[in-house]
């Protein structure tokens, strides 16, 4: 799915959806994100000093900051309940998700978002698993992300 003005970036470990919420009217955004905790198993299975899986955390940490971000524009966060991202998310086992809502966003927030979301989690993530990895300075586009973060947990596999 990618309506008009989605901003999107899927593999099978992460994603970040930013589509209009055509409900709402102009500068409404619905925001859609997701990290597959099986996937990530190699790099955080057992890594980590606390109970909490360092993928799940870390997407949370970086929905914190993608909000504080929004705020940051002028625009206005708002948490919501439901399931407004059935149709964009993978369905499959594994997946820990998140959603809220963006009000009087500027034009150049999703892709902001889509930025700050993938490195900002991939950041999280190796720092709460105790890795110290090298990540490309650049966004990788969603496949080429993917075949660096297969090669990482194949390193990582025990």
């Amino acid at each position: 799915m990618n309506p008009a003005n989605t901003f999107e970036y899927v593999n099978k470990f992460l994603y970040f959806v930013v589509q209009p919420d055509t409900s709402k009217g102009e500068g409404s955004l619905l925001c859609c994100s997701g990290v597959n905790l099986f996937r990530l198993l190699p790099i955080t299975k057992g890594r980590h000093r606390t109970l909490a899986n360092p993928a799940r955390r870390g997407l949370q940490l970086t929905n914190l900051g993608i909000k504080s971000l929004a705020l940051e524009h002028g625009a206005i966060p708002i948490a919501l309940k439901g399931d407004y991202c059935a149709g964009i998310v993978p369905v499959e086992d594994g997946w820990y998700k998140e959603l809220f809502k963006i009000e009087k966003a500027p034009e150049s927030l999703p892709e902001k978002i889509i930025h700050y979301g993938v490195r900002t989690l991939l950041q999280k993530t190796m720092t709460s698993s105790l890795l110290q990895v090298n990540l490309p300075e650049t966004l990788l586009t969603p496949d080429e992300l993917q075949l660096f973060l297969e090669d990482l947990c194949r390193e990582y596999e025990q």
